[in-house]
């Protein structure tokens, strides 16, 4: 009887703690990406389109202390905002000379992580890697301007995370795709200028990994309590 109430309690206990730490891929987190050459910068360009209005750009450049990169995302020309939110992510592969979209495949996610359950953005690393609207927010207005930076994406090419040769794609709410462009190199470690955008930025704490704590905290008492009643009540 206790044998069983304990390996109950510790079951329930774990399920719990898996529950907290998000869908992890098949091949793991993502990591903090470190060491980047500072100030490399790609950009991709929306098209000029006759299927859709949806106009901007993204821009996304190394941090200056080589953790992570820089994202400034200026999109524009929405259809009705009621039939949002939209949304935007890396994909796989770049933007064939015909223009489709479809092309572009899936979402960059090295860590095989897929697409469901969805993103959480308070355990971003999580979640697939070219994901940016499960990390950092969907577009609910118009114009749509936001800057951030991603710990979990790379401007180096030997980085399995890396994104300056694949694109962006946006979706409608129910994933239709919209419009899509290329990044396309615009700025090197010894050209880059702080006019391009995404230079500098938020730094991340010593020893921050995305991990939301208090999820872990919650879990971990959990598991506690769980192990306690099975023991003593």
């Amino acid at each position: 009887m206790f044998t069983s109430a304990f390996l109950l309690a510790l079951g329930t206990s774990l399920s719990l703690i898996n529950g907290s730490l998000g869908a992890t891929g098949k091949l793991g987190d993502a990591p903090v990406i470190t060491n980047e050459p500072p100030g490399v910068a790609y950009q991709a360009v929306l098209p000029n389109s006759k299927t859709t209005s949806v106009r901007g750009s993204i821009t996304g450049v190394s941090n200056t202390n080589g953790t992570g990169v820089n994202f400034n995302v200026n999109f524009y020309g929405f259809p009705d905002m009621s039939l949002g939110p939209f949304i935007y992510h890396i994909h796989n592969e770049p933007v064939p000379s015909d223009g489709n979209c479809t092309g572009t495949t899936a979402h960059l996610d090295p860590y095989v992580r897929g697409e469901a359950p969805p993103c959480d953005s308070t355990q971003p690393e999580t979640c697939q890697v070219g994901d940016l609207a499960g990390k950092h927010g969907n577009i609910t207005v118009s114009p749509f301007q936001s800057a951030y930076l991603d710990l979990y994406l790379s401007t180096s090419p030997s980085s399995n995370a890396f994104f300056g040769n694949r694109s962006v794609v946006v979706h409608s709410s129910n994933a239709t795709r919209l419009t899509c462009a290329n990044f396309t190199l615009v700025a090197t470690n010894s050209s880059s200028n702080s006019s391009i955008g995404g230079g500098g930025g938020p730094t991340p704490g010593v020893g921050y990994t995305g991990l939301a704590a208090s999820g872990t905290t919650i879990s971990f008492v959990a598991v506690v309590g769980a192990l306690f009643a099975a023991l003593f009540l």
